[in-house]
């Protein structure tokens, strides 16, 4: 099982960009799919996650209030839309399945089970 992240790309700061993630093949409607993102030489880090019902656990601290995530079972796809980047926004995002799925916080990187090759995201003027 793979799955694709895309959407990536430069944007100056205070500009938005959607990530997008999906899978061939592979149908995402009854899973719990999440964003983590790895900026440069950081360890990686749960942004958000959403549950097959479309339920949203917390944001990481540093992006409540600019980023959304929501999912389209139609298009068998989960989006991440960030408004307002800044700089240490910049990283790979990257998205997968997970094991667990825990509303009372942002998703674990040891909850992800199936992942997408991640899509750069560069904030910078």
């Amino acid at each position: 099982v793979q799955l694709q992240a895309s959407g990536g790309g430069l944007v100056q700061p205070g500009g938005s960009l959607t990530l997008s993630c999906t899978s061939s093949g592979y149908s995402l409607d009854y899973q719990a799919v999440a964003w983590f993102r790895q900026p440069p030489g950081k360890k990686r880090e749960g942004v958000v996650a959403i549950s097959s019902f479309g339920t949203a656990t917390p944001y990481t601290e540093s992006v409540k209030g600019r980023f959304t995530i929501s999912r389209d079972k139609s298009r068998n796809t989960v989006a991440l839309q960030m408004n307002n980047l800044k700089p240490e926004d910049t990283a790979v995002y990257l998205c997968a399945t997970l094991r667990y799925f825990n509303i009372g916080h942002p998703p674990a990187v040891d909850d992800g089970r199936y992942w997408g090759q991640g899509t750069l995201v560069t904030v910078s003027s």
